[in-house]
């Protein structure tokens, strides 16, 4: 009887114990609120824009060449010396041209002399006439002659002068402001008329060719504004389109639009430049980071936050760039939507905010065209 009694007295307190484990859960079954954090819809000044990468091409390289011939003395320049317009390139051998230039000047002073004889003759003769001692012919024909060594002396000055010309061009000197790429001779080689001498590449004025995808070619035209940038240097230049090239490229079909960039000291020709061209503007787009658009089954959504409470809205999504995206419908401005965590929640989840609205660092963002999508990309199902 005593075990019986102790048995029923255990099975009474296992089953208190039980009821009393019981009553906690009931709390347990009460939602926690999700941790999340939010930011504000703003109405934002949109840049439309398309960005490609390309290349930058010098429009003043020319490659220095001999314009006489002649062996060469010294040249006074060497490959990566920055060069100034007029600075002394190379130094050629005048020596042929001096002895040139002494034989002509010989021949001009024997025609000054039969000249000034043949003017003698000429008045001598003349007098004579007028005294009746010779014919007109006799004098008419000395004129004549005095007439064709003029002519003569002329052609001897100006083989004077074209020697003087051609032993000018010895002194080689740098067209433009540059840097020198090439050194081509050396001191004792023997050029002739076109043959190199050096090459010096300008950063004077340079030339950007941006290929850009032939299915925006009917937005890009001359005069539309274009920010460059390179990874040699930290500078944005803003220019305009220049040009578009007729033909569309067959080895990518590409586009090539032409933009020149002038005077941008550390902007080397052959370097890669990046080019991001204006199309348009959206004057008021309503702009959230892409992680507060998730993927449901309902299409793409957003939770906007009400007293604690996150609610789903179904949006339609437009342009996207630097991690944002563009709602056209489905928020207004100034709703709180959520942007860490909204993978998590489901429609009228309680949530507790865990910072501040996150507020805008600009006023005006770049959008990419090319990357104007209907639906969102981010595949978090529920």
């Amino acid at each position: 009887m005593q075990k019986f009694v102790q048995l029923v007295i255990l099975s009474l307190s296992i089953l208190l114990i039980s009821c009393n484990a019981q009553e906690p859960s009931e709390d347990k079954k009460a939602p926690k609120a999700t941790l999340v954090t939010v930011t504000t819809v703003k109405n934002k000044l949109m840049e439309v824009t398309e960005k490609t990468v390309g290349s930058l091409e010098g429009l003043i390289d020319p490659t220095i060449a001999a314009e006489v011939a002649a062996r060469v003395i010294k040249v006074h320049v060497t490959p990566g010396q920055t060069v100034k317009k007029g600075q002394l390139i190379a130094t050629l051998d005048a020596t042929d041209f001096a002895m040139q230039r002494n034989e002509a000047q010989a021949e001009v002073a024997q025609i000054q002399a039969q000249l000034d004889n043949q003017t003698k003759t000429v008045a001598r003769n003349q007098a004579l006439v007028y005294k009746k001692f010779i014919s007109q012919n006799a004098v008419d024909t000395d004129a004549a002659q005095q007439n064709v060594l003029k002519e003569q002396l002329e052609g001897a000055k100006a083989r004077v002068s074209n020697i003087d010309h051609s032993s000018s061009k010895t002194k080689i000197y740098a067209p433009t402001n540059g840097v020198v790429e090439k050194k081509i001779v050396d001191t004792g080689e023997f050029v002739r008329i076109g043959d190199p001498i050096v090459q010096i590449i300008s950063k004077q004025r340079l030339r950007a060719h941006l290929p850009f995808p032939e299915q925006i070619g009917a937005l890009l035209k001359p005069g539309l504004k274009v920010r460059l940038n390179t990874p040699i240097n930290a500078k944005t230049v803003e220019t305009v389109i220049h040009e578009l090239k007729p033909m569309i490229t067959e080895g990518n079909r590409s586009i090539d639009v032409i933009a020149d960039v002038v005077n941008e000291p550390g902007w080397q020709p052959g370097a890669s430049v990046t080019g991001t061209v204006i199309l348009g503007a959206e004057p008021a787009a309503m702009m959230v980071p892409e992680q507060s658009v998730i993927l449901r089954p309902a299409g793409d959504v957003v939770y906007i936050v009400r007293n604690n409470t996150a609610y789903q809205a179904i949006v339609k999504t437009g342009l996207r760039q630097d991690g944002m995206v563009e709602l056209l419908a489905g928020v207004k401005a100034n709703d709180t939507v959520v942007v860490d965590g909204a993978g998590f929640l489901t429609d009228n989840t309680p949530v507790k905010v865990a910072t501040d609205t996150t507020k805008s660092s600009t006023n005006k963002s770049s959008i990419n065209h090319s990357n104007i999508k209907k639906n969102s990309t981010t595949a978090i199902k529920s």
